[in-house]
């Protein structure tokens, strides 16, 4: 009698499903003369701009994401945050699973934060194919 409720719940949980979601690898927010942007970039493959409904994400774009959200994470947890000089047009904000950074368009011309510039264009290129 006992197996046969096990199998009975097991059946049950298979054929409900286990709707397992992947994670969120970033919210990155744009600020400024253009407008706000908001991307929010899930694991599985997708992405959600200005609160719309998700989107499948390419392959390249995808792996680009994954790998700034790996790079990133030691700069979210020290918590980064790179003021906004007066020659600044955007000012970006990236929240990740280890916290959150923020900072202008400019800080990667000083050379010392070369992964702000590979998510600032990130944040173009998935405007222009996603969104």
């Amino acid at each position: 009698m006992r197996w046969i409720l096990v199998g009975a719940l097991i059946a049950l949980l298979a054929g409900c499903g286990f709707a397992v979601q992947a994670p969120d690898l970033f919210l990155l927010t744009r600020t400024g003369a253009g407008g706000k942007l908001t991307l929010l970039v899930n694991d599985g493959g997708t992405i959600a701009c200005n609160g719309g409904r998700p989107l499948r994400l390419s392959g390249p774009l995808l792996l680009e994401a994954r790998d700034l959200a790996s790079s990133l994470g030691g700069d979210a947890q020290a918590r980064l945050r790179i003021p906004s000089p007066g020659n600044s047009v955007y000012r970006y904000t990236m929240r990740l699973q280890q916290g959150t950074i923020a900072f202008p368009d400019t800080a990667a011309a000083t050379g010392k934060y070369p992964r702000l510039a590979q998510a600032e264009q990130f944040a173009l290129r998935a405007a222009q194919q996603g969104c």
